[in-house]
């Protein structure tokens, strides 16, 4: 009879083994379904939420790098803006101090020529005045000479290159 299993089992399937296999295969997939098949969907869930948040976190954050970004640009041309407000000025309150110093010394130019014309007018009335009084008393002692003695041509000569003489010594010694 053995050889009749045998034979038998080998040409044909086992119906009984077949039976058993397939209600331990479902037996398996239930248990896999009950204690694995639920955790492992609520982790894959899990990953995707977080996975969803995540993406949603990268792109609020982009969007935040965007706006600061622009505001930074923003303040950068501001910056630029407010730098050539403040070099123009600059420049304006330069050119206006030289303009006042320009024109304070041109004032104290002027007030010096007109000092100097003053000097000047007043030293030629004193040197005039002092030829004047240089001829007046040169003309008496002349003539107080010409009255001691008469002089002919020759001594009258004489006469008028030593007061040339004396003239140039006493302009000399002033």
């Amino acid at each position: 009879m053995d050889s009749a299993l045998l034979s038998a089992a080998e040409g044909g399937v086992q119906w009984g083994d077949f039976l058993f296999y397939l209600v331990t295969f479902i037996i398996l997939i239930a248990l896999i379904k009950h204690f694995a098949w639920g955790p492992v969907t609520e982790m894959m869930e899990k990953r995707a939420e977080k996975i969803a948040n995540d993406i949603d976190s990268a792109e609020d954050a982009r969007k935040k790098a965007e706006e600061l970004a622009a505001k930074r640009e923003s303040a950068l041309k501001d910056s630029h803006v407010e730098a050539s407000k403040i070099i123009d000025r600059a420049k304006q309150n330069g050119e206006q101090q030289k303009a006042n110093i320009v024109s304070a010394a041109q004032a104290e130019v002027d007030t010096l020529k007109q000092n100097a014309k003053k000097d000047i007018a007043q030293e030629r009335e004193e040197a005039l005045a002092n030829v004047k009084n240089d001829v007046a008393a040169l003309s008496v002692e002349i003539a107080s000479k010409i009255i001691q003695k008469e002089l002919d041509a020759k001594d009258q000569e004489a006469l008028v290159d030593s007061y040339i003489e004396g003239l140039g010594k006493q302009n000399g010694i002033k």
